[in-house]
């Protein structure tokens, strides 16, 4: 995967051309501005269910706006952007989020989730072991919105995020909390920036994504607490502080569980007792929850064995292993056989994270637009062309063939959307990856003619 600042190149030797630093601000403002528009209008609706086309339509234009501000960006800085642009970029970022905060959360129900888990708490139960539709329990739904998913499961949500949800009470509060915690994860990112000695302006990339923006201030989804907590993490390692780094990371952890697959990154840079940190912490989020006993997982394992949504490469391995557990068993593989390469040759940990938190989403059979916001921050870093891509395309996993599983009368275009959506990913990723291989595979090959004397 190569880096959008390598397609600037060099000008064959000649003098690079050299732009007013102002006339560079203004694109920016200009990019903000249309972006802007976009948001309002999407935050206006209320029933997104009946703009789908134009919703699907001025997103994949967002996306594209977005994508030029990457690039403009990563180019423009041999032209040195200024404390204007950077002024522009984080304020433009905030207006975003808050003209998407009004909007009701019509995208994704999990929110509503999330409150019952907060009212169950406080009712002092316990929500490793109840559910939405255990009996007795209809006086806790919400009344605008009585029928919270995943009905007949226990959470799956870790402790951390659960302690979160029984301190707030409304959806309008629950998108306001989440929005805070995006907000500072564009915060630590400009702190890591800064310890890698790249540009601040490179924030960007994170703060102006459209799918990170529908996802929290939109959306309410809490993801955003497992990001900033890993990127905290991540932020500690870089810095030498590697006893706080696990005990960011082991809260990452608790917030969403994805962040496990970086801990070998953080050992092959730290002494392997810090595992003992991490386990601690992690064990006593879970106690006061220790009463559900053997059911404490019954809501993930439920997770791992029905839900899937949004499929790519777990599709083709269901194909060739012919169960649902086969095929997660090689996807297991393959992401531990990816964990260790990455290990072995000391990769940069915030490129390993791309990599690995990209990867397990192609691999994984559940794959919500929301889940895409894991790798975003790292684009800051390593602005990938296919994985810039895939956190545009991925908008269309909001339309209906995806959404109702391609179920009658969507089946016909359930599998269209699906290859709009991976299609050009998967073919930038090969196309990146025969660039990548064809000097060595040129480089073995005999010279035409060669004497073999």
């Amino acid at each position: 995967m190569g880096k959008i600042a390598s397609m600037c190149g060099r000008c064959g030797g000649r003098p690079e051309l050299r732009w007013p630093r102002g006339v560079a601000t203004l694109g920016l403002a200009i990019l903000a501005a249309g972006l802007t528009g976009i948001y309002v209008w999407i935050g206006r609706q209320r029933n997104l269910e009946g703009h789908m086309p134009e919703f699907i339509g001025l997103l994949l234009l967002a996306g594209i706006l977005y994508v030029i501000g990457v690039f403009w960006v990563f180019w423009v800085e041999r032209f040195r952007l200024g404390a204007p642009a950077l002024l522009i970029i984080l304020a433009s970022s905030v207006l975003f989020r808050v003209v998407l905060l009004p909007a009701q959360p019509s995208l994704s129900d999990d929110v509503y989730r999330y409150q019952w888990d907060g009212r169950v708490q406080r009712a002092h139960l316990n929500p490793y072991v109840v559910f939405p539709n255990s009996p007795g329990l209809a006086g806790l739904q919400n009344p605008d919105y009585p029928e919270a998913p995943g009905a007949n499961t226990p959470t799956i949500y870790p402790p951390l995020s659960e302690f979160a949800y029984r301190l707030i009470e409304t959806v309008p509060a629950y998108k306001r909390v989440s929005t805070i915690f995006d907000l500072a994860s564009a915060g630590m990112l400009m702190l890591l920036l800064a310890a890698m000695k790249q540009p601040l302006h490179r924030v960007l990339a994170y703060a102006w994504n459209p799918t990170v923006l529908l996802s929290f201030a939109m959306s309410g989804h809490f993801d955003s607490l497992a990001i900033v907590t890993l990127l905290t993490a991540l932020w500690l390692l870089i810095t030498n502080r590697p006893a706080l780094s696990f005990g960011a990371l082991a809260l990452s952890f608790l917030s969403k569980f994805f962040p496990v697959v970086l801990l070998p990154t953080f050992l092959k840079r730290t002494r392997l007792a810090y595992v003992g940190l991490f386990a601690f912490i992690v064990f006593m989020f879970y106690v006061p929850f220790a009463g559900a006993g053997l059911r404490l997982l019954d809501g993930l394992r439920d997770y791992a064995r029905v839900w899937e949504y949004n499929v790519s490469l777990f599709r083709l391995l269901y194909f060739v292993a012919g169960s649902r557990t086969g095929a997660e068993l090689i996807a297991g593989l393959i992401v531990l056989a990816a964990i260790g390469y990455l290990a072995k040759r000391h990769a940069p940990p915030l490129w390993s994270s791309l990599l690995l938190t990209g990867g397990v989403l192609l691999l994984s059979p559940t794959a919500y637009p929301w889940y895409f916001t894991w790798s975003i921050p790292f684009l800051c870093f390593y602005p990938s062309a296919a994985w810039l891509l895939m956190s545009v395309t991925n908008v269309l996993a909001y339309t209906p063939a995806i959404a109702n599983g391609g179920g009658e009368p969507l089946r016909n275009s359930f599998l269209l959307f699906l290859s709009l959506e991976y299609g050009p990913v998967y073919v930038w990723l090969a196309y990146s990856g025969w660039t990548a291989l064809k000097p060595k595979i040129f480089r073995n090959q005999p010279r035409v003619g060669a004497s073999d004397n």
